[in-house]
């Protein structure tokens, strides 16, 4: 992760950069090898800021420290000692922020032994006084600016996370509801187009026209599995832009080719319709798939009531139930449609047959 505000330290460098070789050629003894090893060092220290080094931090932090007391030791103008606000700033960056805070409180107090050391009476001259005042301001103001700095890189790695989770969330979702979707629509076709191939198959020689009757009807429903799948690869957006226009003409439509003449499956609707349903079409998809693949019934009653409050799908057969069988993806997506519908599920099963009841508000 990048060092916070990288371009303090630079900015330092610049200034006492250009404040010394200015010192140095109108003020000092002009631009000599003093002057030249000054500016080098300090190139190096923003050399060696500018770019991540693989040894420890630790031997990186030392190795500035060091570098700094050079430049102080050879710069002409005394500017240089505003570069030990560094100190307790990379301090707190590098190692936290008691470490800044006692690297801080360390700079002060070598910055007044310095005083003490080599000018007499300094505690009561106010150019003294001033810069030990300032210095500590300026120690006071990069901790500060450190702490802010690395509370807001904490924070936009937080965001940068929740973002990712929000990111893999919504495209777990996509993909569940796209897995929904094939299961629902394409999968009931095909178990369809496989009902109605067996039929055709089973009376190929006794009834031809019955045969010829499945045959047509499992093209429809190949036609229509083909025709959901590119509306889902067109739409691929929620759920209201695929509905079918028509829940009551859909349903009809749908026993109509699964049944085949049989006469297995009945319809019956009452009520008005308000908007097609597309989670109630689904839902039917589902019952009759089941009780036609895998329930063994003879009859199927399919019963959808339209009231002010909203629609109620019932699919009931009299097949031999589930058994006891753990619920299959299929159910599993339906529940999840109706949930997100704010709709009801009831599923009743036992050994005389299974009752499927799917409820959604307008």
């Amino acid at each position: 992760m990048p060092r916070p505000v990288p371009w303090i330290p630079a900015v330092l460098y610049g200034a006492v950069l250009a404040g010394g070789v200015y010192h140095a050629l109108m003020i000092g003894p002009g631009f000599g090898l003093r002057t030249a090893a000054f500016a080098a060092l300090l190139c190096t220290l923003a050399a060696l800021d500018g770019r991540a080094w693989r040894i420890p931090a630790g031997a990186v932090f030392a190795l500035r420290v060091v570098l700094l007391g050079a430049v102080a030791a050879l710069d002409t103008s005394g500017l240089s000692r505003v570069l030990f606000v560094l100190v307790p700033f990379l301090g707190f960056l590098a190692f936290g922020p008691a470490v800044g805070m006692w690297l801080g409180a360390g700079c002060v107090a070598l910055l007044a032994g310095a005083f003490t050391a080599r000018v007499p009476d300094w505690e009561v001259r106010a150019e003294y006084i001033a810069d030990l005042l300032m210095f500590s301001l300026g120690v006071v103001l990069a901790l500060a600016t450190a702490a802010v700095a690395v509370r807001e890189q904490r924070a936009r790695g937080r965001l940068e996370g929740t973002l990712a989770q929000v990111a893999q969330l919504s495209a777990a979702r996509e993909r569940n509801r796209l897995a929904r979707e094939i299961h629902d629509s394409l999968g009931h076709h095909l178990t369809a187009i496989g009902i109605q191939l067996e039929k055709a198959e089973a009376f190929a020689s006794l009834d031809p026209e019955g045969s010829a009757r499945a045959v047509a009807h499992a093209r429809w429903s190949a036609g229509r599995a083909l025709d959901e799948v590119r509306a889902s690869v067109r739409t691929l957006g929620p759920e209201s832009e695929a509905e079918p226009v028509g829940l009551s003409r859909t349903l009809a439509d749908l026993v109509h080719h699964l049944d085949g003449g049989a006469h297995r499956i009945s319809l019956d609707v009452s009520g008005t319709e308000r908007r097609p349903l597309l989670v109630l079409y689904r839902a039917a998809q589902e019952g009759l798939t089941n009780a036609c693949r895998h329930s063994g019934a003879s009859a199927i009653d399919v019963t959808v009531r339209y009231d002010d409050d909203g629609a109620r799908l019932c699919v009931t057969d009299n097949g031999r139930g589930l058994g006891g069988a753990e619920e299959g993806f299929g159910l599993a997506g339906l529940r999840e449609r109706v949930r997100l519908a704010d709709g009801t599920v009831d599923l009743r099963s036992s050994d005389r047959g299974t009752v499927l009841t799917v409820g959604v508000p307008w």
